[in-house]
């Protein structure tokens, strides 16, 4: 993988590659991303670029990766990430087969008794990471058949993983290790601090994690923490056109609402055959026109739709809003695509003021927290028909 082909994280991608040039790199990273945010594959295609440089060009000026002292160099350049594609070392690294590149991630026993390590699973992590980039760690443990059992890094995978990284490197100047899921660390964690804390030479760590106090705090002392934040809106868009075969419009549709995960954006093309607007516009009108009898057809229609479907829904409806508020401050223009939407959302605006959309919002964005925690679809969604229909009809807004 090349960092060109993690999508987005523009600012990122260069703040790394400038660390590097710039001898400016902790011997451990800690890169901390949601899920979807392409953590895992940013931190793996930039081991892979950092594994195939040349011994002589990796020490320039007599400085390492981390900024201390290093043997004299005849060539003191950073190959760059474009024409580190052309040397066969990035070629194994891309293929996983680099000496020098190491794995680490949540497994589960293969039979009772057994004392995983993540090599035990290295065949299916090399072909998870080439079809799933952007999954998280249930993916992951469903891939290898986990169901029901519990992942987790053990003691014997530290033990391993000090075992390989006390090795001399093969070939590059550098040994480096990517752990995936540091919070599935139980307190054998510990075993690695010291060897964190303490290196062996030219050893680069990258952890990889979605929530940084699931880490074990000496760990995260430890560690330079690198934030991955949520994908560009504009960048889910490109990439479900280029790597998804999507059209624009339907592209456009799914990156407004999936929050930039890009998982998730994944998850909704199964989806993409529903019409949120026509939904919406049939919402509203029972809501605001038709009366008990078609509100309570719609309610039966979307409790039928499932938990992920409604969630998509309701972010929708919070899209077309902002996208309201964007028409009232700045006019049709600060809308980039899909001039449906900006009809449709003009509409919102004579319905409803400012602060109206504000207490809409507040009603949507609670809504979707309780369908998070299994509320009743049926309640839930005739409830927050009421409240619209009070928010609306009445120029009141709700305090809860």
């Amino acid at each position: 993988m090349e960092l060109k082909d993690v999508i987005g994280q523009s600012d990122l991608k260069q703040q790394l590659i400038t660390m590097v040039q710039q001898n400016r790199l902790g011997h451990a990273l800690l890169m901390v991303g949601k899920e979807g945010t392409g953590a895992l594959p940013l931190a793996i295609a930039f081991a892979q670029w950092v594994v195939s440089q040349p011994v002589q060009n990796a020490h320039s000026n007599g400085i390492d990766l981390f900024g201390e002292t290093a043997p004299p160099s005849s060539n003191n350049n950073w190959i760059s990430p474009d024409e580190i594609t052309t040397l066969p070392a990035f070629h194994r690294a891309i293929q996983f087969m680099h000496p020098d590149l190491h794995f680490s991630y949540p497994v589960i026993p293969k039979k009772s008794g057994d004392k995983p390590i993540s090599t035990d699973y290295f065949t299916e992590w090399k072909e998870f990471v080439k079809l799933y980039p952007y999954g998280n760690v249930y993916d992951w443990l469903q891939f290898i058949g986990a169901e029901n059992k519990q992942g987790n890094i053990t003691a014997e995978e530290c033990n391993d993983i000090m075992r390989k990284l006390n090795l001399k490197s093969f070939e590059s100047a550098y040994k480096v290790l990517v752990l995936w899921m540091p919070e599935y660390l139980g307190k054998e964690g510990n075993k690695l601090l010291k060897l964190i804390e303490e290196p062996p030479a030219n050893t680069l760590f990258i952890l990889v994690a979605e929530q940084e106090d699931g880490v074990l705090p000496t760990i995260v002392s430890r560690c330079q923490v690198i934030r991955v934040p949520m994908i560009d809106k504009h960048d889910i868009e490109n990439a479900l056109v280029q790597k998804a075969g999507l059209a624009q419009t339907t592209a456009a549709q799914i990156a407004a609402v999936c929050e930039g995960n890009y998982r998730e954006a994944l998850q909704m093309i199964q989806d993409t055959a529903a019409d949120w607007q026509s939904l919406l516009r049939e919402w509203l009108n029972a809501t605001l026109k038709a009366g008990p009898s078609m509100q309570l057809k719609f309610v039966e229609e979307i409790a039928k739709a499932g938990r992920e479907k409604q969630k998509q829904f309701l972010r929708y409806f919070i899209h077309l809003l902002e996208e309201s508020l964007h028409i009232r401050l700045l006019g049709t223009e600060a809308l980039h695509y899909l001039p449906a939407e900006a009809d449709f959302a003009q509409r919102l605006n004579k319905i409803a003021s400012v602060s109206q959309q504000q207490a809409i919002v507040n009603e949507l964005d609670n809504a979707i927290y309780y369908i998070e925690r299994n509320a009743n679809a049926k309640m839930l969604f005739m409830a927050l028909t009421i409240k619209l229909q009070f928010i609306i009809q009445n120029k009141v807004t709700l305090h809860v």
